[in-house]
C-alpha cells in the first residue's frame, strides 16, 4: 500500500509555541466559565465577524461537579461548606481549562467566571473564591440575583430572532422570571428585573424529600399541598410585580395564555423528555436540537406521563440519571406554574442559552444583535455573487397583490431565501447519490446544525429547499426523514419550498459556478430573459427550456401537497429572448 518501513521523521521545533488555531483571531476569543449549582461549564468563543451574531464556539464541555449537592451532609442533610475535596476538584478543572485556553490563543484578560446561586449562598463562597484565585490568577464574579436573571434572559434572547413572552431559568439553587420583548436587536426586560426564587431543580428535589422524611403519606401530602400554596402566592406575586405589558397580557387573554421561553437545566432536561415521546413508539421529530424546540400547552402540563417515562425508560437522549432524579420536582414546579400564572400557558419554547450566551450577547451592540441567525450562519458559505442570487430567487416570489389567495408564506422571509442562496453550491462538489441527502440533513446534523438561534421551522425550509436543488432524489431511508421535516411545516409551506428549490435549481444550472458577470447577462426573473446573440455555441435557451420544465412539474395537481385536492398551484415559466443592445 506504500510507504516504508520507517516512520518519517518530522521538524517538532516550535511545536510549543503558542499559535492559535485560529489564526488572526485572538482578539475576538472569548472565555466564558460558567459556574453553575449542577455543574461547571466551559467555552471559547470567537465573536469575529460574520459570524458574531450567533456566537460560534471553538470549545465547549461541562464537568459534573454539583457545587449545590456539596454543601450538604450526605448522613445528616445539615448545610456544610465546600469540602476540601471538591475545591481541589474545582481547581484542576480551572488549570486544564487555561491549558485549553492557552492552546487556542485566549488572551488572558479575555477569560471570564461567573458564578450563581451556590457560590453566591456557599458557607465558604469567600475562601472558595480566594482558594480559586490563589491557584488560578482568575477572579470569581458572583452574579447577584438580578445580574443572573438578566444573563439568563439575555441567553434566551440570543436564541431567536424575535420573541416575546415570559421568560425563565432553571437552575440547580434557583429559578429566575422575567418577562421579555425581543425585537430588532432591542431587548426589553422587566424594570423590576427578574424575581428569583429558592426552587432550583436541585434545591426543590432536596425540599420535597425532605418533606416527606419521617412523615406518615397524610402528613407528607399537607406539607407538599402548603408548599404547593406557598409557591403559588409567590408566582403570583412576582407576576404582579414584574409588570407585564399590557399588550403581552392582552394577546394571552385572547391566545390562550403566555409563551414561555425556557433555560437553564432543569428546563432543557424536561424538554429532551418531550423530544422523546415525539422520536418513540411511531412519532419521528426530525431534529435532535433543544435550541428552538417548542411544546404546545396540553403536552407540556402532562406531567404524569413525562414522570412516567423518567422512570421507565431504559435511555433517554441527553438525560443522565441525575436529571432523571430530578423529574419530580421539576415536574411538581411545571404543575404549580401551571395553576398560578394568570391566563395560563400558550407554549413552551426551549432555549440553549444560559450564562454563557447571556454574557456573551449583552456584550454586542444591537446592530448586531438584530442580524438574522440563519442568514448569518450561512454568510461564510456564500458565493461571490450570492447576493445577486438572492436576488434573483426573490423576483421569482409572486408580490402579495399578484395571488392574495395564495400568497407567499410569511415564513419565508427575505433572510430565509438569502440564506438559501448563501449555501446554494455548498454540496454542489458531491456525486447524485449524496448531494440531496446531504443537503436535506444539513441544517440538523450537517454543516449548520449547531448554529444558535436557528428554529427548527427555519431548519425545515432551508433542508427542504435546498434538497430540491438538487433534484429531489432522495433513496427510500431517506424519504421518510423529508416527511418528517414535512410536518414541521404547513402544506402551504412545503408546496412553497418544492417550487424555490426547483427554481434555484434552474439558477445553479444557469451560474454553475454561483459568479454572475453583470456583463454578460443570462436570466433575470421567472419569465426569463437572456440576451440575444448571433452564435450561441452553448444553446443557452434550448438549455434552459429544458430545466424549466422541473419548476413547472411541481405546479401540476398530482404535485400538489395532499394531492390533486390539496394545496399548490400552477407554474409556467417562459425563457425570453432579448435583442441585442445597440453600441
Amino acid at each position: 500500500m506504500g510507504g516504508g518501513r520507517e516512520f518519517p521523521l518530522q521538524d517538532f521545533q516550535g511545536a510549543g509555541k503558542n499559535e492559535c488555531r485560529i489564526q488572526g483571531q485572538q482578539e475576538y476569543l472569548r472565555a466564558v466559565v460558567d459556574m453553575g449549582s449542577n455543574g461547571i461549564r466551559f467555552s471559547i468563543s470567537d465573536l469575529s465577524p460574520p459570524t458574531t451574531r450567533i456566537l460560534p464556539t471553538v470549545q465547549v464541555y461541562r464537568v459534573g461537579i454539583s457545587l449545590y449537592n456539596a454543601q450538604f451532609d450526605p448522613e445528616t442533610g445539615a448545610r456544610i461548606p465546600i469540602p476540601p475535596s471538591i475545591i481541589k476538584s474545582v481547581v484542576a478543572a480551572f488549570l486544564l481549562f487555561q491549558i485549553i485556553c492557552t492552546d487556542i490563543g485566549v488572551p488572558d484578560d479575555r477569560i471570564r467566571v461567573f458564578a450563581t446561586e451556590a457560590t453566591r449562598t456557599a458557607i465558604n463562597s469567600i475562601e472558595f473564591r480566594e482558594e480559586i484565585k490563589r491557584a488560578t490568577g482568575l477572579i470569581v464574579e458572583v452574579l447577584s440575583k438580578e445580574d443572573e436573571g438578566r444573563a439568563g434572559a439575555f441567553g434566551i434572547a440570543s436564541g431567536f430572532s424575535d420573541m416575546q413572552g415570559i421568560a425563565m431559568d432553571l437552575g440547580g439553587g434557583s429559578m429566575q422570571i422575567t418577562w421579555m420583548i425581543a425585537h430588532g436587536g432591542n431587548i426589553h426586560l422587566s424594570p423590576r428585573g427578574a424575581v428569583s426564587f429558592p426552587y432550583g431543580a436541585a434545591a426543590l428535589t432536596r425540599r420535597l424529600a425532605q418533606l416527606k422524611a419521617g412523615k406518615s403519606k397524610d402528613e407528607a401530602d399537607r406539607a407538599k399541598a402548603k408548599l404547593r400554596e406557598e409557591m403559588k402566592v409567590n408566582f403570583l406575586n412576582a407576576y404582579n410585580k414584574l409588570e407585564i405589558p399590557q399588550e403581552l397580557v392582552e394577546k394571552a387573554k385572547n391566545e390562550g395564555g403566555f409563551p414561555i421561553y425556557l433555560s437553564g437545566g432543569g428546563f432543557r432536561g424536561w424538554g429532551y423528555l418531550l423530544l422523546y415521546l415525539n422520536q418513540v413508539h411511531g412519532h419521528h421529530y426530525p431534529i435532535s436540537i433543544i435550541n428552538g424546540y417548542s411544546a404546545q400547552k396540553s403536552q407540556f402540563e402532562d406531567v404524569e406521563t413525562l414522570k412516567e417515562v423518567a422512570r421507565t425508560a431504559h435511555q433517554i437522549f441527553r438525560v443522565s440519571d441525575h436529571r432523571r432524579a430530578q423529574v419530580p420536582a421539576v415536574a411538581f414546579l411545571v404543575n404549580v406554574l401551571a395553576e398560578a400564572l394568570p391566563h395560563g400557558i400558550k407554549e413552551a419554547h426551549f432555549c440553549q442559552g444560559g450564562v454563557r450566551e447571556g454574557i456573551l450577547f449583552q456584550e454586542l451592540p444591537p446592530i448586531i444583535r438584530r442580524n438574522d441567525p440563519l442568514e448569518v450562519a450561512t454568510a461564510p458559505y456564500m458565493r461571490g455573487s450570492a447576493t445577486a442570487i438572492g436576488g434573483l430567487l426573490l423576483s421569482a416570489l409572486p408580490k402579495l397583490s399578484e395571488i392574495d389567495a395564495k400568497r407567499v408564506p410569511e415564513s419565508i422571509t427575505v433572510h430565509v431565501i438569502q440564506a438559501l442562496a448563501n449555501v446554494l453550491y455548498v454540496h454542489s462538489g458531491m456525486s447524485k447519490e449524496s448531494s440531496s441527502s446531504s443537503a436535506l440533513y444539513s441544517t440538523s446534523t450537517g454543516l449548520l446544525s449547531s448554529s444558535h438561534g436557528v428554529s427548527h421551522s427555519n431548519r425545515a425550509l432551508i433542508a427542504l429547499m435546498l434538497e430540491e436543488r438538487y433534484e429531489g432524489e432522495l433513496p427510500p431511508r431517506e424519504v421518510d426523514f423529508k416527511f418528517s421535516l414535512s410536518q414541521l411545516l404547513t402544506a402551504e409551506e412545503v408546496w412553497w419550498t418544492r417550487y424555490v428549490g426547483k427554481v434555484a435549481l434552474l439558477i445553479s444550472r444557469l451560474y454553475p459556478t454561483g459568479f454572475i458577470n453583470p456583463n454578460k447577462p443570462r436570466g433575470l426573473t421567472l419569465t426569463l430573459s437572456i440576451q440575444k446573440v448571433k452564435n450561441d455555441p452553448m444553446k443557452l435557451k434550448e438549455a434552459l427550456e429544458d430545466h424549466t420544465r422541473v419548476i413547472e412539474k411541481v405546479g401540476k395537481r398530482k404535485n400538489w401537497i395532499g394531492g390533486k385536492k390539496g394545496w399548490g398551484m400552477a407554474v409556467k415559466v417562459v425563457v425570453e429572448v432579448l435583442p441585442n443592445e445597440v453600441g
